[in-house]
């Protein structure tokens, strides 16, 4: 498969570390891409249920394949999220083509891009909530294996595979009304900050759509996630895309991952107050400088 050159790709909601993680996928796609600019919008390696039991070879092949990016000269920026809240720590980091932040802010031919995982707005992820959130973590953790058990069985039947969080998720009212309401939130922030588009993960629901008020209007773009919808956002020809993996594109290719022996890990994590830092990157001319 011929690499794909893209101007931005945005992926969010990898959770590397994890039962749910369709890591192999995220190798496919991050190795039929080639963008100028890669963001990594928070939930990556999921540090509230990391493991050093539990990290694969195509978990860590994924992490690899972010590393040979940079090293082909594209700008890779992580921008942190709740379950890998352990960096901000350090954020904010530039070591030549990477950069740690906690949100971003892209100006792309004129038009203003504000990016940012969106943890910030679910009171779950704070406080004593926090340790639910966490428990419940380890739950959608059990249902994801739950359900790749039966789709296998599905898939052998010759039948269409499901998705039990999708289902529970879509039938809850609460669950839509959350949602809708993450969305919106969103957007009238972005809104009174006069941008133009506004860019989250967190919520593991794949969008693309203009919200407006009485203040005017914004696009809202969400890159989903690799767990259940396998969606990434994409910039090219001047235009914002969601990007829906299927596996039928990759059928033909020899996508072998990394079966050497990994080196025990050891992680700790705390909490920190998130700190807020912005970045400028030009897309159209040179995507390394830094401005404004």
């Amino acid at each position: 498969m011929q690499k794909r050159n893209l101007e931005i790709a945005v992926l969010s909601d990898l959770h590397l570390g994890t039962y749910g993680c369709r890591a192999q996928e995220a190798v496919n796609y991050l190795r039929s891409i080639q963008p100028k600019i890669l963001i990594l919008n928070g939930d990556i390696i999921d540090c509230w249920q990391f493991s050093k039991h539990y990290f694969p070879p195509n978990h860590m092949q994924v992490i690899k394949e972010i590393f040979s990016m940079l090293s082909r000269g594209t700008q890779v920026v992580y921008i942190t999220g709740n379950h890998d809240e352990v960096l901000r720590r350090w954020s904010p980091l530039n070591m030549g083509n990477f950069s740690l932040t906690d949100k971003l802010l892209l100006e792309i031919n004129g038009k203003k891009t504000w990016i940012f995982h969106g943890d910030v707005f679910d009171a779950t992820t704070k406080g004593s909530a926090k340790l639910l959130a966490k428990l419940g973590g380890k739950g959608y953790d059990l249902l994801i294996l739950l359900n790749n058990f039966i789709n296998w069985w599905l898939v052998l039947a010759g039948r269409e595979k499901m998705s039990f969080s999708k289902r529970v998720k879509n039938s809850v009212k609460k669950a839509v009304k959350w949602i809708s309401n993450f969305e919106q939130t969103a957007a009238e922030l972005a809104i009174e900050k006069n941008y133009d588009y506004v860019i989250c993960g967190h919520i593991h629901q794949p969008q693309n759509k203009i919200i407006q008020n009485k203040a005017g209007k914004v696009t809202y773009l969400n890159s989903g996630d690799w767990i259940e919808n396998l969606t990434a956002l994409e910039f090219d020809k001047n235009e914002w895309k969601i990007y829906q993996y299927n596996a039928k594109e990759y059928a033909a290719q020899n996508f072998r991952p990394n079966t050497q022996e990994i080196p025990e890990l050891n992680v700790i994590s705390n909490e920190v107050t998130m700190f807020i830092n912005s970045l400028n990157f030009p897309v159209n001319n040179n995507p390394r400088k830094k401005t404004g």
